[in-house]
């Protein structure tokens, strides 16, 4: 009797199910430190302790002590709170502008198109943290709202793209040619039909934009440009960087938060994809 051959059952790769669960979680995490963390903290943001500089974890100082014996929990609880506010600063005007300007660009076409998608070549001919710093340069106020404008300026170039490339898919679809035929207006087809339907794929999008705005503002803040000197992890990542074998636990700890934030923002977009795409694998 010949064995007869079967199709291995399609599912999820091994690691995969564990991986998009701890995605939401850390992201979680994230959230709470960042509402929370400040009032949590056991001490004050930048507090000076010059008798315990750089000691290591104790509990008086759960995570250990920095430059001057700031205590680092605290800086992380206080850093989550400066993260969080210039990610979701930073990405939601991305989202929006680039969103609009996508959507325009796919369903006019033309000389829009044309100008939209001119200006978003021109933005990616230079690198992202060239272009944050240079913008960061213009002016000596380091404040969040200058960062946000910096992480901004070319943030909203991806979102373009992508709604653009949805939007060209969509405008032929069958439903939006009838909601032409019926005598719909080019807004009502394009902010009740053609918007609604291309949020899945942007909404991804920003998850991921978020983890890479975290690790932008640190990246800032440890070339010294952030807005958060004594409560930012990018900045606490340089002070250990600069004692690194002699206390390597303050980078350790600063760069891990930031590493652990940014997988989790990515992990989380993954999770989001799968539960919006009814073909993936459960």
């Amino acid at each position: 009797m010949k064995a007869v051959a079967t199709k291995p059952v399609r599912g999820a790769p091994e690691g995969r199910g564990l991986r998009l669960g701890l995605g939401p979680l850390i992201v979680g995490l994230f959230l709470v430190m960042a509402v929370w963390g400040p009032l949590l903290a056991p001490y004050d943001a930048g507090q000076i302790d010059l008798d315990r500089i750089f000691d290591q974890p104790s509990w008086v100082h759960p995570l250990g002590t920095a430059d001057n014996g700031v205590d680092i929990l605290s800086t992380v609880l206080h850093g989550a709170r400066l993260s969080a506010q210039i990610a979701f600063a930073s990405v939601g005007i991305s989202f929006v502008v680039g969103c609009l300007l996508g959507v325009l660009a796919g369903y006019r076409g033309g000389w829009v198109d044309h100008c939209v998608t001119g200006v978003c070549d021109l933005v990616q001919a230079f690198p992202a943290i060239v272009l944050n710093i240079s913008i960061m340069a213009l002016s000596s106020d380091q404040s969040i709202l200058h960062v946000v404008v910096a992480l901004s300026a070319g943030g909203w170039v991806l979102f373009a793209r992508l709604a653009r490339a949805q939007t060209l898919v969509l405008r032929e679809m069958e439903f939006v040619m009838a909601v032409q035929a019926l005598g719909g207006s080019q807004w009502r087809t394009l902010f009740g039909h053609i918007l609604p339907n291309l949020l899945g794929p942007l909404v991804v999008q920003a998850s991921s934009a978020l983890g890479m705005a975290v690790l932008a503002e640190s990246t800032l803040s440890f070339l010294g440009l952030g807005p958060g000197r004594k409560a930012s992890w990018g900045a606490l990542l340089e002070e250990g960087s600069a004692v690194l074998l002699r206390f390597p636990h303050v980078a350790l700890i600063a760069g891990g938060v930031i590493a652990v934030t940014v997988w989790g923002f990515n992990w989380a977009g993954d999770s989001f994809r799968d539960w919006l795409d009814p073909t993936a694998p459960k």
